[in-house]
């Protein structure tokens, strides 16, 4: 995995696995790597694997049986969309409207067939 050095490790790894969750190579129930494997996996300190997991608990994605590891929530991929689309409101819409209103296009760049560039 290489990694963006504009965005945290951590952050990096849980979009991984919410993709994984959301394309289904990841199912409800099935077990991660414990953060030892990640860590040594990805050549990152299992601290980094660790914070990833935590946030991944906190938002009801994985949850942990306790001497036995990290598992996919059963509503995982529902709440994986949920939080992504969310993200994709707030963060990249306002961005890619910006950028259409600086660039001057209009809704018609959105209607099917429509090539702004031809014409």
């Amino acid at each position: 995995m290489e990694f963006d050095s504009n965005k945290p490790i951590y952050l990096q790894i849980s979009d991984t696995i919410c993709e994984k969750i959301l394309d289904g190579s990841l199912m409800a129930d099935g077990r991660i790597p414990s953060v030892r494997e990640y860590g040594a996996q990805l050549g990152v300190n299992p601290n980094t694997i660790m914070r990833t997991y935590e946030i991944l608990t906190s938002d009801g994605i994985v949850y942990n049986k306790r001497g036995l590891g990290y598992f996919i929530s059963p509503d995982a991929k529902d709440k994986v969309k949920e939080l992504k689309r969310k993200e994709f409101l707030e963060d990249i819409v306002p961005k890619i409207r910006r950028q259409m209103q600086l660039l001057g296009f209009g809704p018609e760049v959105f209607e099917y067939g429509d090539n702004p560039s031809e014409g």
